[in-house]
């Protein structure tokens, strides 16, 4: 049985869905049982198309970037104004507060501040600063490349199952590192592409428990250019990085998880032109759920209608859809739970 040491994986991210009104200073308070304050806010409009938005405390919660976009970092203090105790303060802009539309945003909670001296501490080779959760397994990392090959402390106490970075002071993609593609290849979140191979990116190295690699890519490395990568380590009953195997069909792939899932990313690696997707429990509380929103995408919500299962351990797909479940295809993913499949002491998860 899948015990954990997360029994309230409310503590370290949620889900949060709202109207907006179009009111300034408006503070948006997240719905779990204990406070929790993000550092990783991710807003998308459900109800019209506009760019997703991404801010975190390294950065401060006027520095937006969009996934669906390869813009380099801007600045708008009237679009998230602030992280709470509880939650996040928005201006009036329409992208994340217009009156009557609405929204989902995606928070995640780091924590604890660090800066790394690479030179004085000899840890790494190219200095960071950042926010990190070794019970939650994430961090948010910021550091200016050099060029040349060089090794990024990430914060963490253990090794990184899949990395997103961007560029913050240069237009370029965002490039993801997933330990189910390897260290010699990456996919691009902006994009539909298929996984690539490349030695430059990361290196040819895999993540350890202290450092993750970049070679001499431009994306991961730009010479003198900022750049945030968001770093995760997987933890047992709370988050997972996997993939799995298409088979075409209604009665889907399953996916074993350890716990009942809150949130789900995954993209097709095989082929191009598929979508990245998301899922998640507060779009759409029951079995089956279609409710899909697209982070290389500025849709606005879609509805696949009975695509996906969330269980007590794991989710199933109830589709064939090339983005979802082609048959042979391999997809990767990230997933956070809602509740483990068991907790640490004992007390089993049931589906939804």
């Amino acid at each position: 049985m899948a015990y954990t040491t997360i029994d309230d994986p409310e503590l370290y991210f949620q889900t949060k869905i709202y109207t907006g009104n179009g009111a300034d200073n408006r503070d948006i308070a997240l719905d779990g049982s204990v406070d929790m304050q993000p550092d990783w806010l991710w807003i998308k409009k459900r109800s019209a198309a506009a760019s997703h938005r991404l801010v975190d405390s390294v950065r401060g919660s006027s520095k937006l970037l969009f996934s669906d976009q390869n813009y380099a970092e801007v600045t708008d203090a009237n679009e998230v104004q602030a992280f709470n105790s509880n939650g996040f303060q928005l201006g009036t802009d329409a992208a994340v507060n217009e009156n009557g539309q609405t929204f989902v945003a995606w928070n995640w909670k780091a924590g604890t501040s660090f800066t790394n001296d690479a030179s004085g501490t000899g840890i790494g080779s190219i200095d960071s600063a950042g926010s990190f959760n070794n019970d939650s397994g994430f961090s948010i990392v910021s550091y200016t490349g050099t060029g040349s090959a060089g090794t990024i402390k990430h914060g963490l106490n253990s090794a990184i199952k899949m990395i997103i970075t961007k560029g913050r002071s240069f237009a370029d993609d965002w490039l993801c590192y997933h330990s189910s593609l390897g260290n010699g290849k990456y996919i691009i979140l902006n994009k539909t592409n298929a996984e690539a191979s490349s030695a430059l990116p990361w290196n040819s190295t895999s993540p350890t428990s202290s450092v993750f690699s970049v070679g001499s890519s431009g994306t991961t490395n730009n010479n003198g250019g900022t750049i945030i990568a968001y770093c995760f380590a997987e933890k047992q009953g709370y988050s997972k990085f996997g993939s799995y195997i298409g088979n075409g069909n209604a009665d889907g792939t399953f996916v074993y998880t350890g716990f009942k899932p809150s949130f789900v990313l995954w993209k097709n690696t095989t082929s191009a032109g598929y979508y990245w997707q998301i899922m998640d429990n507060k779009r759409e509380p029951n079995n089956p759920a279609g409710l899909n929103l697209f982070p290389n995408l500025s849709n606005a919500e879609n509805d696949y209608g009975d695509a996906c299962d969330f269980l007590s351990n794991g989710f199933k797909f109830r589709t064939g859809s090339g983005g979802i479940n082609t048959s042979s295809q391999t997809y990767i993913y990230m997933a956070f739970a809602s509740n483990p499949f068991v907790t640490s002491t004992g007390v089993p998860a049931t589906a939804r």
